[in-house]
């Protein structure tokens, strides 16, 4: 009678050291349900910031082409290469050191950003540029243009490019 008891004994504490398989699968139901919702959010979440980076970039664009504009007296860059710099020497019109060398290749935070000189004034110096920032991936990395250009004015739009026919961001 004793060994019976012992080996109940023994049943009882094997079993109740593990987990069933209905409370596993009651935990992955539960963890499947927040991922579900948690997911959604975060990738929101992500657009919503690679969207602020994308206005502050162009914020970033349009202040470093003032500076380039009264430092070297030869009008607007002629690229964002040329606004960017390799981070040691001096500062030279085709190697500004405005901006940082990730935004001058045209690429940063789920975004491409397009840089176009115009109006060439007779001494070949650029009175005005375009500058359109784009999700790379869209709905993915984020899902609104924006556009500005020497006014310094962005412009957003949810569909296609912007333009400066579009609304200004507040």
């Amino acid at each position: 009678m004793r060994s019976q008891h012992k080996s109940n004994s023994l049943r009882q504490a094997t079993r109740a050291a593990g987990f069933s398989l209905i409370e596993l699968l009651i935990v992955v139901a539960i963890i499947l349900i927040i991922a579900a919702i948690a997911i959604p959010n975060l990738l929101r979440a992500r657009i919503a910031a690679n969207q602020s980076d994308a206005v502050q970039n162009c914020r970033t664009i349009t202040s470093a082409q003032v500076i380039y504009y009264t430092t070297y007296a030869q009008g607007f860059a002629p690229s964002l290469g040329a606004l960017g710099g390799t981070g040691s020497g001096t500062p030279t019109p085709t190697a500004a050191d405005l901006i940082d060398s990730v935004l001058a290749t045209g690429a940063k935070s789920g975004y491409t950003f397009t840089y176009v000189a115009l109006d060439p004034d007779s001494n070949g110096y650029d009175q005005d540029y375009n500058l359109n920032a784009d999700p790379t991936l869209l709905n993915v990395s984020g899902v609104t243009h924006y556009f500005t250009d020497e006014p310094s004015v962005i412009h957003f739009n949810e569909k296609s490019p912007a333009t400066v026919n579009d609304p200004p961001i507040q």
